[in-house]
């Protein structure tokens, strides 16, 4: 079985230390770095070549919110799974605007690490569900300050797409539409297609900035 890899962005050295060796203790997970800072952050992926980052919003030099920007701009397809003690509403939504697909407060106990890690792995948008409430609210509010802009997306599409705002990986969304993963795969590559994105993080992106669902 592939170990999934994790790489760590954290400045508290205890925190830091603490989740690498969380990591570690696991069958189904490795760390293959644990960086206090983001001042090299595109560097540090490229030596370690994660699946899945767990960033911290506040860094020095960086901060995470800059370094996911950075990242997505060099590596759309990494998973990355903000980690903070903030509940700001426009910080939530800036990383998630620049490409983070999950966020946990730092207090996650862990075997809930583990399972964020893993469905934003597959494809998952994990958040807990005070985190969850804020991003719909950002979401609503940026609506009504936004022009509508379909992207000619299909009624299908849309309710494809809202689901995909709203934290669910492609199982849940087959389940919820009573349609098939593949189904659930092609509209997604289509939905990609007409906002002119490649990750999901940048279909949530446009979907809350412009609205489209």
């Amino acid at each position: 079985m592939k170990k999934i890899r994790v790489v760590i962005f954290e400045d508290n050295r205890n925190l830091r230390e603490s989740l690498f060796k969380l990591l570690e203790t696991s069958d189904q997970f490795t760390c293959v770095g644990a960086f206090a800072n983001c001042e090299r952050v595109v560097e540090n992926i490229e030596e370690t070549q994660p699946d899945v980052i767990l960033m911290d919003i506040e860094l020095p030099l960086v901060n995470g919110i800059e370094a996911v920007r950075l990242i997505r701009e060099k590596y759309p397809d990494v998973k990355i799974l903000m980690e903070t003690i903030f509940e700001e509403d426009e910080k939530i939504f800036q990383s998630i605007c620049n490409g983070a697909q999950g966020y946990i407060l730092k207090n996650t106990p862990p075997e809930e690490i583990f399972d964020a890690i893993r469905e934003i792995y597959e494809g998952g948008a994990p958040m807990s569900p005070i985190i969850a409430s804020k991003v719909l609210r950002m979401f609503k509010f940026n609506l009504g300050k936004q022009a509508e802009n379909s992207f000619d997306l299909s009624s299908r599409e849309k309710e494809i797409l809202k689901c995909l705002v709203e934290g669910m990986s492609y199982k849940m969304i087959a389940d919820t539409c009573f349609i098939s993963a593949d189904t659930v795969n092609s509209h997604i590559k289509n939905i990609y297609k007409k906002l002119q994105v490649h990750s999901k993080g940048e279909a949530i992106a446009k979907a809350i900035k412009g609205k489209v669902v």
